[in-house]
């Protein structure tokens, strides 16, 4: 089944508001149905890979830190394109309201399986804050375990998320310390970052 291209969201507007204001925004019911469903689709099928942390000489495996599967995603199907359009709409609408100068978006499927976790972190790595804003775009509902648990800048707990299919987060890389708290049972993700190398 063919994605029709999607329209610039309704939401949009109201939501980098929020982002510019706070820094941080939840946009509920951000992807249509059956786009989310194409997606969690997908990730359920892709062969997804134990996740590092770090970055390119310095990334390593600790399941002691992090424990998910994920796979980069690469436009290579509709559902994807669609998915990569959306985030292409929150660029330009987020460089026009809040000066950003974003110049790229990468994003990842990531599953979280039962006792899966991800230990609190930021986005942006030490001495390369390349990356600006995350995206996270749940793909499942999932009732407990699993939620996504943001910190203020005093290291305070702010804001808990628990997993809903179509919901997507936004929040600046750099300020916000973030962790996945331990999944109950299994939770599909868009990880996702937008850039400004």
């Amino acid at each position: 089944m063919t994605v029709s291209p999607l329209p610039e969201p309704a939401w949009l507007t109201d939501a980098i508001e929020q982002f510019y204001l706070h820094g941080l925004v939840v946009i509920p019911k951000a992807l249509p149905d059956s786009l989310c469903q194409q997606l969690r689709e997908e990730a359920q099928q892709a062969q997804l890979k134990p996740a590092g942390i770090g970055r390119g000489q310095d990334l390593q495996l600790d399941p002691d830190i992090r424990r998910d599967q994920t796979l980069w995603l690469d436009g290579s199907s509709d559902a994807q394109q669609q998915y990569l359009a959306l985030m292409s709409f929150i660029q330009q609408a987020a460089n026009r309201r809040c000066f950003l100068g974003l110049t790229h978006h990468e994003a990842h499927f990531a599953r979280y399986q039962r006792g899966d976790f991800y230990q609190k972190h930021l986005d942006a790595f030490t001495g390369r804050s390349s990356r600006v804003l995350t995206t996270v775009c749940y793909l499942n509902d999932v009732t407990s375990g699993g939620a996504l648990q943001i910190y203020d800048d005093n290291d305070s707990p702010l804001l808990q998320v628990q997993p809903q299919a179509s919901t997507l987060v936004l929040f600046e890389s750099a300020r916000f310390p973030h962790e996945v708290l331990p999944a109950d049972s299994t939770r599909f993700s868009i990880a996702g970052w937008f850039r400004i190398d």
